[in-house]
């Protein structure tokens, strides 16, 4: 028996070994190569005004905060609902460094000011807004440019439109949806110039009472294509434009799939890839304090414009031409707009 003993013992031994040497092998040199042996793992936190999970720009930002965890091998933690305000976002920026992360991400513009005041509280802790414009010893901004894909978007509303009359409805008034819209339009202008723009900013990204009351007001007043930057409000413009035989254009991820008979194009900018890569350039000791960063429709997987699959092949044909054009930069995307705004009643 005890010899019995012995023997099970060594073969025990010898299969414990075999699977170290297999397939446990390659997920401690992964570890191994995201974390040198010894070190901690990199702490990142991120601040999300909005909801995490509301299937649209903040969700995005959250999948690259998971993907970076995955991938990379760091530790996450994230505050999310933060309302929008300056003052808001700074108190929670302030918990969030009294953790003492490694790097803090703002999701979202809304945070440029809280996040110049805060970096510079807390100088040994480095700082992101993405989709932000400000920057410090220890602060940069990180960007993907919704407004390329954007103006494809306008460009695509004003062959594809009807009735001549293309609405563009957002929430909250941020650097990035400003620039948005001013794209949207810019691209509609260059290929329909007689099209009327029905635009408005409702104030709440999640409302979908608030997103519902604006478009029903833009297809009242014509409108066959509305370009929607929202968030968790979208499900509100979506239902709108079903009942009303009227089609949608997304913004950050393409929305075909969810609603193939509202969405007749996505303009996506993934801003996942803002997150991930500022996280991506912490861990290989790329970063840099005091930059922008961009990431523009030279990376289609970030920056495109995405149509249904119904859209004529010359439209599509089109907005391929005009996508090489913008990233050559032959053309020239006018960000400022100073038309007249719609007045939601």
């Amino acid at each position: 028996m005890k010899r019995l003993c012995s023997k099970l013992s060594l073969f025990s031994l010898i299969i414990v070994i075999l699977l170290v040497s297999s397939g446990f092998s390659s997920q401690l040199t992964s570890e191994k190569k995201n974390q040198p042996k010894g070190k901690k793992p990199y702490k990142v936190a991120a601040l999300f005004p909005g909801k995490a999970r509301d299937g649209g720009f903040m969700e995005a930002g959250l999948n690259g905060l998971l993907k970076a965890r995955d991938q990379l091998g760091v530790e996450i933690s994230y505050v999310e609902q933060i309302k929008p305000e300056t003052g808001a976002i700074t108190e929670a920026l302030r918990e969030l460094a009294e953790g003492k992360p490694d790097l803090i991400v703002s999701h979202g513009g809304q945070a440029n000011a809280a996040a110049q005041t805060v970096a510079k509280e807390f100088p040994n802790i480095k700082f992101v807004v993405t989709q932000g414009s400000v920057t410090g010893k220890n602060l940069s901004s990180y960007q993907v440019l919704q407004e390329e894909s954007a103006w494809l978007a306008g460009a695509a509303a004003g062959m594809l439109t009807k009735t001549n009359i293309v609405g563009h409805i957002s929430g909250v008034r941020v650097t990035p949806g400003l620039l948005g819209r001013a794209a949207f339009a810019d691209g509609l202008k260059y290929t329909n110039p007689t099209a009327t723009f029905l635009t408005t900013f409702n104030g709440n990204q999640d409302d979908p009472a608030v997103a519902r009351k604006a478009a029903e007001a833009e297809i009242a007043a014509g409108a066959d294509i509305i370009f929607t930057m929202l968030n968790a409000g979208r499900i509100g413009a979506i239902e709108a434009c079903r009942e009303n035989g009227v089609f949608q254009i997304g913004n950050v991820r393409d929305w075909y799939a969810d609603a193939p008979d509202v969405f007749i194009a996505s303009a996506i900018a993934d801003s996942s890839q803002t997150v991930y890569s500022a996280i991506s350039d912490l861990v290989g000791k790329d970063w840099e304090g005091g930059v922008i960063k961009k990431i523009g429709i030279d990376n289609p997987d970030a920056v495109r414009l995405a149509l249904a699959p119904t859209v004529p092949q010359e439209v599509a044909d089109k907005i391929a031409e005009l996508s090489k054009k913008l990233a050559s930069g032959e053309i020239k995307i006018n960000l400022t707009y100073d038309g007249p705004e719609f007045e939601v009643k």
